[in-house]
């Protein structure tokens, strides 16, 4: 048993211990912890030698004289953060053989000499955060053998010392850099550093990085090398980092990645790759990371080429979501309704148009033949939506193959093949019209064979058009699988110059001289109608004039369409980004809509149909009674 007198003097020293006897009056003491922040201190103030926490933050310190601390060889924690210091002496920290954790962040620190933590042999965080270092010295951090978090984030540091970072720190875990101004990355900068697990260098200039420089770090779990200046990644930089979960490279130039570049990232579970475009691209690519969990691309279309990760971001593109074809659930409804519409509409109206005879039968085949075109929309918008619901709730998975497929690339030209054949016969009725009614004593009436001939050709040509896209995979690329919808309205960075080049040559050239050429006629028509309104008075005039106020309500509608398409392509080709959600809509509702209402317009609101129906209904009485 312990003497009483020897317990009493033991119960006495550590009550001497437990407690600080000197300190600032403005500051804070609770136990062996000293809470300065804020006293506007231009110095650091003396306290007992026995403190273990000594916080400084936010005063007006400018500098830390030699042997500053050699007394506090108990403190563990200390805080000069949000200062003003500027110039640290080479001996500053000496005798803190107990310091754990060193705050330096907000100063105005801009060199680290040799040997300035020689004596921080316990230290294992050192926070260097938003100072002004521009370099780091060969042995600046001497003596940090036990360093495990080393943060110099938002400094101006331009280069990693030649010889190994982790010579001195042996036991670096965790290494911040982000957004100072490195731009090379040197394999001998990280020789042996086998301990570190988290390596964050985002938001710097790195342009190139050597070879084999994540090669000691077997144990790394964490890298962030986004927002640099990129261009290429060697392709074995990824070689021994098996452990790797979490890889950032997002916001690089980055114009090529290796289709083996990943291959070593067994365990890699989130995989960063925002804002870069992959040209080569492929499902190999992402194949050997079978714990892959979560991996985010600059754009949706690149998810169907990883189509067993869990969560892919962007998850939707407008278009089509991670889970359906079709993202929008009103346009997953409204696909059914309309692709009925326009295909009950066009074929009532073909019915219809055979079983009533008109005095007009060339005007009756083009009519005919419009509606056949108009059809093939409706054909296409059932297809959608068909494949939405057989890829329902897993459309990932099989997205890219979908797009890749001929299905896909035969649903598309059948689109294309459709609006190609409607704009052409529009404007070939309307011309016919226009040389009626502007010239109506010329006879420039065609007949039955020219008549033929004109749709004849206006079909062919259609189909050339809708074809073409299948004859040089080289030049046009995967023309109409650029998308879930497969139709090749917008353009992109990605898309191929010649598959650029011939939808514009489409949509901006073709279709926008029919559609100028519509506008021209009808205008020529109602000046020509206007002009002559008060001396013409034939009857064959008048009801040319009567087809041509209802043939103008056609392109009217049709120019409704059309004019959205025509600044969407242009926007695209300005590369204006735009919302998917616009082009699903213009390609389910705005583009078929004039398939679905040229039915009304040719039939049921014409005279002969309106005169037919009642005399059926007529006829239907008589037998009644």
């Amino acid at each position: 048993m312990l003497p009483p007198l020897f317990l009493s003097s033991l119960s006495f020293s550590l009550a001497f211990l437990s407690v600080l006897d000197v300190y600032p009056d403005t500051c804070h003491c609770e136990g062996r912890k000293v809470n300065c922040n804020g006293k506007n201190l231009l110095h650091v103030p003396a306290v007992s030698s026995n403190v273990t926490a000594l916080e400084l933050n936010s005063n007006r310190i400018e500098s830390l004289s030699r042997d500053l601390f050699i007394r506090y060889r108990h403190l563990e924690r200390l805080h000069l953060e949000s200062n003003s210091i500027e110039t640290i002496s080479k001996r500053a920290f000496s005798g803190l053989v107990a310091l754990r954790k060193l705050f330096l962040s907000q100063n105005k620190i801009s060199s680290l000499k040799a040997g300035i933590f020689s004596d921080l042999s316990s230290l294992e965080w050192l926070i260097l955060d938003e100072n002004r270092i521009s370099s780091l010295r060969q042995k600046s951090f001497e003596g940090l053998k036990s360093l495990f978090f080393l943060s110099l984030l938002n400094n101006s540091v331009e280069q990693f010392p030649k010889t190994s970072i982790c010579h001195e720190m042996p036991r670096l875990n965790w290494l911040e850099m982000e957004g100072n101004i490195i731009s090379s990355l040197w394999a001998s900068s990280f020789k042996n550093c086998s301990s570190l697990t988290v390596l964050a260098l985002r938001r710097n200039r790195i342009s190139t990085i050597e070879e084999g420089t994540f090669a000691d770090m077997q144990r790394l779990i964490d890298l962030d090398v986004s927002v640099n200046q990129i261009k290429d990644l060697p392709p074995s930089l990824f070689q021994n980092l098996q452990n790797l979960k979490q890889l950032n490279i997002s916001n690089n130039p980055l114009v090529n990645i290796y289709s083996n570049q990943f291959d070593s990232l067994v365990n890699l579970q989130s995989l960063s790759m925002e804002e870069v475009e992959i040209p080569n691209i492929s499902i190999r690519m992402f194949r050997p990371l079978t714990n892959l969990t979560h991996i985010y691309f600059k754009r949706f279309e690149f998810c169907g080429y990883s189509p067993n990760v869990r969560s892919c971001k962007p998850n939707t593109d407008g278009i089509s979501s991670f889970e359906n074809l079709l993202a929008n659930i009103i346009l997953r409804v409204f696909v059914w309704v309309v692709a009925f519409i326009i295909c009950f509409g066009n074929i009532f109206v073909i019915c219809l148009r055979s079983c009533i005879a008109s005095e007009n039968q060339h005007h009756t085949m083009a009519i005919k033949s419009l509606c056949c075109a108009d059809c093939l929309m409706g054909v296409y918008l059932l297809f959608i939506g068909a494949f939405d619901i057989k890829y329902c709730g897993e459309y990932n998975r099989h997205a890219q193959i979908w797009m890749e497929s001929l299905s896909c690339q035969l649903i598309g030209s059948l689109a294309m093949l459709s609006t190609e054949v409607s704009v052409m016969m529009l404007t070939y009725m309307t011309l016919e019209k226009y040389l009626c009614i502007v010239f109506p004593f010329q006879h420039y009436r065609a007949g039955r064979k020219q008549t033929l001939c004109s749709l004849t050709f206006i079909w062919l040509l259609g189909f050339i058009i809708a074809v073409i896209p299948f004859w040089d995979k080289q030049t046009f690329g995967n023309f109409y699988g650029r998308n879930g919808v497969c139709f090749p309205l917008h353009s992109d960075q990605t898309e191929k110059p010649g598959a650029r080049c011939y939808s514009t040559a489409i949509f901006l050239g073709l279709n926008l001289l029919a559609f100028v050429m519509i506008v021209f006629s009808y205008s020529s028509m109602f000046y020509s109608v206007q002009k002559t309104a008060k001396t013409a008075r034939q009857t064959v005039y008048d009801r040319e004039v009567t087809i041509a106020k209802r043939f103008f309500f056609i392109v009217f509608t049709d120019a409704l369409c059309w004019i959205p398409i025509f600044l969407l392509k242009i926007l695209s080709l300005l590369r204006v980004q735009i919302a998917g959600t616009i082009i699903l809509w213009v390609v389910i509702f705005i583009l078929p809509i004039n398939s679905a209402l040229n039915p009304i317009l040719y039939t049921i609101t014409t005279s002969a149909f309106q005169q037919r129906l009642k005399q059926c209904l007529k006829y239907r009485c008589q037998q009644t009674n």
